[in-house]
């Protein structure tokens, strides 16, 4: 295992982070349990393969995961970083920071945690939430009583924001999104490691859409690469911005090969890079054909997510990850949080009127339709 520097904290980080919010669970009687004992030995096998890094989070696996990663810690304390997460959305007064912390510290039962993040942040929860609050006070207070170890916030907004909160001075590591399919975060990456600050990256296979086999990623690393996950993995650990990469790990198997891949010691060579510049730039051209993502065409009048729909597009015919984008299509008109089925266009062309790439919408719903139907 590869052990990288992290931030100014201190403290040196295994390339790879088990992500304990996927562990295996099971619905009984309405009620949701996660299997303790697969569970247990799945991130038994992590740290005895060198992982020293957890994270975990209130409201993981219908609110049980922090027992089991509790658990998980019994004889390895003295060796592992635990990372965890207030619910931000959950705080509606400065009390509150102090109640979900002792209330974590029981469930993992532990006298600390070493990384304490504010929970998926965004520019409406800082300013809204965080500041108005005086929230960092609380976290303030709480560092220097030891209940926590350093602070630390997880991001999901524009990298300006990302920048905007990393210049306060106050936080000492951040996790956030970046792989192969969503670069947006590179440059504030960069950015927040020359402020200091730790970088863990959430999502490295893109919430496992880079789980599917994609001639298109592992041609760049030839035979180096026995897969897209391995491609997308070594992609985001050669980025030397980047701590650690964390991992959504449900099974031995998973971390076994994960962790082979974080403990390739040899660097990306000049050459990768080059392949893998040329290779993302030739995708994004070809991306824009199908859509920049700008999403001036919305709001669509029948609730059509119509970026959304052509990003699968994207992944079928840019990156070759059909089945993932078929397996997500099929989301559509029975998910909320997906929108309405591209079927339901009534054709009235609003949403052309407005895109600056002059795409036939229309046109193209019909064939997001034909090809992933």
């Amino acid at each position: 295992m590869q052990y990288r520097e992290f931030g100014k904290t201190c403290v040196k980080i295994s390339a790879l982070g088990f992500g304990a919010m996927r562990l295996p669970e099971f619905e009984k009687d309405g009620k949701w349990y996660m299997d303790e004992e697969k569970s247990l030995k799945i991130i038994h096998r992590a740290f005895e393969l060198g992982v020293n890094y957890i994270d975990t989070a209130y409201g993981y696996s219908h609110g049980n995961n922090e027992y089991i990663v509790g658990k998980a810690l019994k004889g390895y304390r003295d060796r592992v970083y635990v990372s965890t997460k207030v619910p931000t959305w959950l705080v509606k007064k400065k009390e509150d920071y102090r109640r979900f912390l002792e209330e974590q510290l029981r469930k993992l039962d532990t006298d600390y945690i070493d990384f304490y993040h504010f929970h998926s942040v965004s520019k409406d929860s800082w300013e809204n939430t965080i500041l108005k609050l005086n929230l960092l006070d609380e976290a303030r207070k709480a560092k220097d009583e030891g209940l926590i170890k350093h602070i630390s916030f997880s991001f999901h907004d524009k990298p300006e924001v990302m920048k905007e909160i990393a210049d306060t001075g106050i936080f000492e590591t951040v996790l956030c999104q970046y792989n192969l399919l969503d670069r947006s975060n590179e440059e504030a990456i960069s950015y927040v490691r020359e402020k200091g600050l730790g970088t863990v990256i959430m999502g490295p296979v893109a919430g496992g859409r880079l789980s599917a086999p994609s001639e298109v990623f592992a041609k760049t690393f030839g035979r180096e690469a026995k897969s897209t996950p391995e491609v997308a993995l070594r992609f985001v650990l050669g980025n030397p911005d980047v701590c650690c990469a964390l991992s959504g790990m449900n099974s031995i198997e998973m971390v076994e090969e994960n962790a082979r891949v974080a403990s390739i010691a040899e660097p990306l060579s000049d050459s990768d890079w080059e392949r893998i510049n040329e290779m993302l730039k030739e995708t994004s051209r070809l991306a824009e054909l199908y859509c920049t993502g700008c999403d001036y065409c919305s709001p669509c009048p029948k609730g059509i997510k119509i970026s959304q729909v052509f990003k699968l597009m994207i992944y079928h015919k840019v990156y070759g990850l059909t089945d993932t984008a078929k397996n997500e299509f099929k989301k559509y008109g029975k998910d909320e949080a997906y929108g309405s089925h591209p079927s339901d266009c009534t054709e009235c062309g609003a949403c052309e009127t407005k895109c600056p790439q002059k795409i036939k919408i229309r046109e193209q719903l019909k064939q997001v339709i034909k090809e992933l139907a």
